[in-house]
């Protein structure tokens, strides 16, 4: 067998593993049993008691959370719980430079494995918008990514695999993913960090920061709309 001949046999099984939801409920039943476990063995720590926990373990911590990280965003795993998750565990500097760093390196397995399966896989998987995006990533670029990423107006899976088969180039795509992703990052993390302190400024501000980045995201896809022709409903997204 050539490998011509295997490699359309070897798109459709990834495409239907990418596809399926078990791998995401596997890591979510995964997460969530082990949180279970947590709670049933330690009872319920604060915060901070949390934080000196994971300090305690060294660069294991971080280390890991950047691979689960990576893994739920090559699955699909919507990633705000674990975003906020992460503010709350490493701080607000900490915890943005693992999500970043996580999120980053997911979104670039994302795109491999899209240029893996091909086009016509990956339009399955991402719906029948590609030559569009294709079209708006290859007259820009690197600003073009760093836009997507700052104001989701494509979902960030579906862009993911999408630039795999577009004309970017990895490197603008790697750049400009981790300068876009970086504002909403640091707001989710702001929040994770001080959810037990709703009146903080820290709090208020990250909840304001995020409800510009939602404002607009709706207006730039209503222009989008008119303009581009990138944005018509693409049902269910994984926003970070």
């Amino acid at each position: 067998m050539t490998v011509d001949g295997t490699r359309p046999r070897v798109a459709s099984r990834l495409a239907r593993i990418v596809g399926s939801p078990w791998p995401r409920l596997m890591f979510l039943v995964v997460l969530l049993a082990s949180a279970a476990v947590l709670l049933a063995t330690q009872g319920t720590p604060d915060v901070q008691t949390l934080r000196d926990r994971v300090a305690a373990t060294g660069a294991w911590a971080p280390l890991l959370f950047v691979a689960g990280y990576a893994l739920g965003t090559v699955l699909l795993v919507p990633g705000v719980l674990l975003t906020t998750a992460a503010g709350a565990l490493f701080g607000v500097v900490g915890g943005s430079v693992v999500v970043l760093v996580g999120a980053t390196l997911g979104a670039v397995a994302s795109f491999l494995l899209g240029r893996v399966l091909g086009r016509p896989a990956v339009e399955r998987l991402v719906g029948g918008r590609l030559q569009r995006l294709d079209g708006f990533l290859a007259r820009r670029g690197l600003f073009a990514v760093i836009g997507l990423r700052l104001v989701p107006v494509v979902p960030f899976a579906l862009l993911n695999y999408g630039s795999g088969v577009t004309a970017v180039r990895l490197r603008d795509y790697t750049v400009g993913s981790a300068i876009g992703m970086t504002p909403g990052v640091v707001a989710y993390t702001a929040l994770g960090g001080s959810f037990t302190d709703p009146t903080s400024p820290q709090f208020l501000v990250a909840v304001a920061g995020l409800a510009m980045l939602t404002v607009a995201g709706a207006v730039a896809a209503r222009l989008s709309r008119r303009r581009e022709g990138l944005t018509e409903p693409v049902g269910e997204g994984t926003g970070r």
